[in-house]
């Protein structure tokens, strides 16, 4: 495993927990190296990327999207072994300087953090290789993690990574604002969570198209308006967020 982030460090013991060996790890932060080697059995550290010596065969590059190529060059890998990064919005062609022709991408497509356990199982696994051999393989390692695998080259990855960021990332930053506003005005966050529980389960159920609500929708002229000027007073930028999400709702309605 290189790299000890929070994909590898919940990748390492998931895929650890199938049977496979995890035999070393290597991370430029040694101490975080060492923390997920203590997650795992007898795994060792390595401060350096010359693996020449390694009896592994399959090698994982868990680091951020940027460092892809410049580590997939620096690695220094043992005959015949297999390389593959976890990145969503990286190509395959990003291993193209790897020492090794034998390269693939093995991305769970979830969000990760050290201090939630996922469920592994119903993480979506996507894969890809230009090498029909490497596939198979990639193939029949993810369908022992997860129940979930698809075949997705780089640019529906992409897309996908894309997506995910709109869904994820974005909505999060959402939730952080709204907590953030009613905390300065003393309200209790918790009293918004089963209306976000409800929110994320009825767009699952029904389609985020007709589960849209609010007054962007009913084109409540007046409640906008309001809103709006109370964002402003608290934060200006919270009341651009808010009238250009209210304008796209709109503009999105009236192009159905």
């Amino acid at each position: 495993m290189v790299g000890a982030g929070n994909v590898a460090w919940h990748l390492a013991p998931a895929l650890e927990d199938t049977g496979l060996v995890m035999e070393r790890v290597y991370s430029r932060q040694l101490k975080r190296a060492q923390q997920l080697a203590d997650r795992l059995y007898g795994t060792d550290v390595q401060d350096h990327l010359d693996f020449s010596t390694s009896d592994a065969n399959l090698f994982i590059l868990a680091v951020s999207d940027d460092a892809i190529t410049e580590v997939a060059q620096q690695l220094v890998l043992p005959e015949a072994a297999t390389v593959v990064h976890t990145s969503g919005s990286q190509p395959l062609q990003a291993l193209r300087k790897a020492d090794t022709p034998l390269t693939g991408v093995f991305y769970p497509l979830q969000t990760f953090s050290r201090h939630r356990l996922p469920d592994f199982r119903t993480v979506p696994i996507c894969l890809e290789s230009d090498d029909s051999g490497v596939l198979s393989r990639l193939t029949k390692l993810a369908k022992k993690v997860s129940g979930y695998v698809a075949l997705v080259d780089s640019e529906e990855r992409q897309t996908l990574h894309v997506a995910a960021v709109l869904a994820n990332n974005f909505t999060n930053h959402l939730l952080h604002m709204a907590e953030t506003f009613v905390d300065a005005h003393r309200i209790d966050f918790t009293l918004l969570h089963p209306l976000i529980e409800e929110t994320i389960l009825k767009a699952l159920d029904n389609g985020p198209a007709t589960s849209q609500t609010g007054p962007a929708v009913r084109d409540d002229g007046s409640t906008i308006r309001r809103h709006t000027k109370q964002l402003r007073a608290f934060d200006p930028g919270y009341a651009k967020v808010y009238r250009l999400l209210t304008q796209h709702i709109k503009e999105m309605k009236e192009t159905k």
